[in-house]
């Protein structure tokens, strides 16, 4: 179990060092660390490109967490794991592409906020709970306005998830990752105290002028 777990922890982190960004970058030329948010994530590329940069981000995010997740559960059900085991191992390949995303070795280990990443691993380990956190993420960011919460929802609803399936280990991954978007969204939080975090609807009537 050990070596399985360093494998996935190694797979799963180079997966995720792979930026949706980096093909913003490549297409547009436009460094999404150096301007608007300074974030390497789908909402900086939104709000500082556009929709349809905003989605290209996104997908590809998403894509990089679903195939992670995907990948480990064919892998470990042709070696005869237990359910048990699968499930611990698909949240450490989750946990370990949001990380990769996060700190990716090729953006001196600060990449992006794992937003996308944690959408697609949601629906790749069940897609029942990944719909309700895709549906809590859009509801409560468009309620409140700002997309920090909205994020903030779908940790939570891995940990709900982690829960549900009833292992200790599990959660604790769970947990763990909530704690690391917290973390991440400190400056984030701050600015939303300060009254100068950007708003959803004035990203979209900007773009719109």
């Amino acid at each position: 179990m050990t070596l399985w777990i360093i494998s996935i922890v190694v797979l799963g982190y180079i997966v995720g060092c792979l930026h949706g960004s980096t093909i913003a970058r490549l297409i547009s030329g436009v460094n999404l660390k150096e301007t608007g948010v300074k974030n390497a994530g789908a909402s900086n590329a939104m709000i500082v490109l556009g929709k349809k940069y905003g989605a290209l981000v996104a997908l590809i995010d998403i894509g990089k967490g679903i195939f992670a997740v995907i990948i480990v559960r064919v892998l470990a059900g042709h070696f005869g794991l237990s359910t048990d085991q699968i499930t611990l191992l698909l949240f450490i390949a989750g946990a370990a592409v949001i990380f990769g995303h996060n700190f990716p070795f090729h953006m001196k280990f600060n990449g992006g906020k794992g937003t996308a990443t944690v959408i697609g691993v949601l629906f790749a380990i069940d897609w029942r709970f990944g719909l309700a956190g895709f549906a809590l993420f859009i509801l409560i960011a468009i309620v409140t306005d700002l997309i920090v919460f909205g994020v903030l929802m779908l940790y939570i609803t891995l940990i709900l998830m982690a829960f549900w399936l009833d292992g200790t280990w599990t959660i604790f991954v769970a947990a763990l990752l909530f704690l690391m978007a917290i973390w991440k969204h400190i400056e984030n939080l701050k600015r939303i105290r300060e009254g100068t975090e950007p708003r959803i609807r004035a990203a979209f009537k900007k773009k719109r002028q």
